[in-house]
């Protein structure tokens, strides 16, 4: 179950892999809007999409890496699995919110939420789930601080703006 959180991921991220600097192309300059990640404003491109990526998917393959060691009882596992399966429903409300697709939307509803229950539900069985405060903040804390340093690396990497 560790490693499937990885392989969850992966088919997640390689739907963004592929989609993210087309459907920001075409998006971008349409959407005024203030709310919503970066790419639903402005161009991201493909450079800035696989850095940023490629440096997530370090972090899943530790927490993987991590649960595994631990028999899935390793905070940072559990605290990625739990954030995974909530930025699955944040896909699903952001295409809501934009009336249309949104790069990762297709495979929220079809490997990420599901994939993320079950193993949370695992867990439990197991009688090793972290149900606790601790780890709820510990996820949200990882969770946009993974996100904002993956973008700031890729930023930095790729010398400039995501649309760079």
């Amino acid at each position: 179950m560790t490693w499937g959180l990885f392989l969850a991921w992966l088919a997640n991220d390689t739907e963004e892999w592929f989609t993210i600097p087309s459907w920001s192309r075409a998006n971008a300059a349409a959407n005024t809007s203030p709310v919503g990640p970066v790419w639903l404003r402005q161009e991201v491109s493909p450079a800035h999409t696989r850095v940023a990526i490629s440096l997530m998917g370090l972090l899943f393959l530790a927490a993987s890496a991590s649960g595994a060691r631990t028999s899935g009882r390793s905070r940072l596992f559990q605290a990625t699995l739990l954030g995974f399966g909530v930025h699955g429903v944040g896909h699903l409300a952001l295409s809501a919110a934009h009336r249309g697709y949104t790069p990762g939307v297709a495979t929220s509803p079809t490997v990420v939420i599901p994939f993320s229950l079950w193993a949370w539900r695992e867990l439990g069985r197991a009688g090793v789930r972290r149900n606790d405060a601790r780890t709820w903040l510990f996820s949200a804390a990882l969770t946009v601080g993974a996100l904002a340093g993956v973008h700031r690396a890729a930023h930095a990497l790729t010398g400039g703006s995501p649309g760079a």
